[in-house]
């Protein structure tokens, strides 16, 4: 199937939202010296023709919720269903399928430790084609989530970054904010469309708009939810993505976890537990270049010790929504 492509605005539009999910088509449309007509045309093309999608997530670490990374080994005819299966779940983010197609991996959410318990202990246990499965704690991110893939965010100039950023979140006062039975029908529909219109918003969680805006405002000022945003890195002219599972002397791991923060390649790299201490997702142009990538400046940190490249074929849910084919 043929990707579909980008010009320069398109790439400055997704690097406006990734600055600033909300702000109006007005806002985006002086930063980058366009009408807001332009920018409106633009942005529903994208979103309809599922190239860009913005996404509101609540901060696990803020909120004291739990991230895994879960390595799934299937049969051969196996990967698709699970994948599948996976995606439709709530707890569940980034599954993908990887290598020769019979591994699936992703993000697991669970909100206390029987949701954890009823997946890895239940479900997949009892699942026929799944023929071994390992999770990783995630201790800490040094890139992803609220930061942002670098591929997104080169296309503004620093004036152009000035002009649409934020008041950044005030982390002291995050322990304030208690989610109730409203907020998450609220997370529930921003993690669908995080531009939706606070109209749709005070219909869905029956508050007035005031209110919805204001409720919005404290999640983010608090940082206990953040707005990220989703295109496939292939209308951007990156054809290749791996998952790295790297090994690493434990007084090392602070550095080399850094060190990948640091590289434009590196779209997510975290300190996991388990025989790899040390998970990346990696996006290079082709396979040329990430080969260059891992013999330089992969090849370049001497304190790793393993690694092990995992491919991703396709996805089949990104952070927010289901993505199946």
């Amino acid at each position: 199937m043929e990707i579909a492509t980008v010009d320069d605005v398109d790439r400055q539009l997704a690097h406006a939202l990734q600055i600033d999910a909300r702000a109006s088509f007005h806002q985006i449309g002086a930063a980058l010296g366009v009408s807001d007509q332009t920018v409106a045309r633009r942005y529903r093309r994208l979103r309809s023709s599922g190239l860009l999608r913005v996404v509101g997530l609540p901060d696990s670490a803020r909120l004291g919720h739990e991230w895994w990374a879960v390595r799934i080994q299937c049969t051969p005819d196996g990967a698709a269903p699970v994948a599948e299966a996976l995606a439709r779940r709530a707890d569940t983010a980034w599954v993908s399928l990887l290598s020769g197609g019979t591994e699936v991996s992703c993000a697991m959410k669970p909100r206390s430790p029987q949701q954890r318990e009823s997946l890895l202990l239940q479900k997949l246990a009892r699942t026929s084609r799944v023929i071994g499965w390992s999770a990783h704690s995630t201790l800490h991110l040094f890139v992803g989530g609220r930061i942002g893939w670098p591929g997104l965010t080169t296309a503004l100039t620093e004036e152009q970054v000035t002009h649409l950023s934020p008041p950044p979140p005030v982390p002291s006062d995050a322990q304030a904010v208690e989610l109730g039975e409203r907020d998450e029908i609220l997370l529930g529909e921003l993690a669908k469309d995080g531009r939706i219109g606070y109209p749709d918003l005070a219909a869905a969680t029956g508050w007035s708009e005031s209110t919805v805006k204001r409720r919005i405002d404290l999640l983010r000022r608090t940082g206990t939810i953040f707005f990220e945003v989703e295109i496939d890195h292939r209308t951007l002219g990156y054809a290749v993505e791996s998952r790295l599972w790297i090994s690493v002397p434990p007084s090392r791991l602070a550095e080399v976890g850094n060190a990948l923060a640091a590289h434009p390649e590196v779209a997510m790299a975290a300190a996991i537990t388990g025989t790899t201490n040390l998970l990346a997702s990696v996006i290079c142009r082709d396979a040329a270049d990430f080969y260059r990538y891992l013999t330089t400046r992969l090849g370049a940190l001497t304190a790793i010790d393993r690694v092990e490249t995992t491919p991703v074929i396709r996805y089949a849910k990104r952070a927010g929504a289901v993505v199946l084919p």
